[in-house]
């Protein structure tokens, strides 16, 4: 096993993570009504990138958990609905958080649909302080003249668009 296989094969705690930049298996969501993906922004409360805005929702799995079932159980936890979700592909990436954290990891993208005009959000206000629905070419004009409004890996994201496979 290579270094990174061997540093990505064991389980890393979340602040550990950031701190050492060791490259953890995450996942994030996108979640569409036709053209336009639901964005949040994050609470204040959030120890980095607070009131930034970002992809539907991310999170690590906890140990013993399998990528999708993360990513079902975020959208829950997050936004209080369920939808089905399909994975997409995996990517690395590696960015700066603020406070000198890294943002570092290897992540499974998951898809989903969903009707907005029907759609109930029922978000929690200690993870997400806004959400809004917006077209990921009018986001990429939104990142390139405030930058600092969005996630970094949520900057990446949109830069690397293609690779995501949605």
């Amino acid at each position: 096993m290579t270094k990174y296989e061997l540093l990505t094969a064991r389980p890393v705690g979340k602040m550990d993570a950031h701190q050492t930049g060791i490259p953890p298996l995450g996942v994030s969501v996108f979640i569409f009504c036709g053209d336009e993906l639901l964005i949040q922004r994050r609470a204040a409360s959030k120890y980095h990138s607070a009131l930034q805005w970002s992809n539907t929702c991310c999170t690590y799995p906890n140990i013993g958990e399998d990528e999708q079932s993360a990513a079902d159980r975020r959208v829950v936890e997050e936004l209080g609905f369920s939808v089905s979700l399909q994975p997409a592909n995996l990517i690395a990436y590696s960015t700066q958080a603020a406070n000198g954290l890294a943002e570092q990891g290897r992540v499974r993208i998951f898809k989903g649909f969903a009707d907005k005009e029907s759609l109930w959000l029922d978000f929690d206000p200690e993870e997400i302080d806004a959400v809004r629905w917006a077209k990921p070419e009018a986001l990429r004009n939104e990142i390139y003249r405030r930058p600092q409004d969005f996630t970094p890996w949520f900057r990446v994201y949109i830069e690397r668009w293609a690779e995501l496979g949605l």
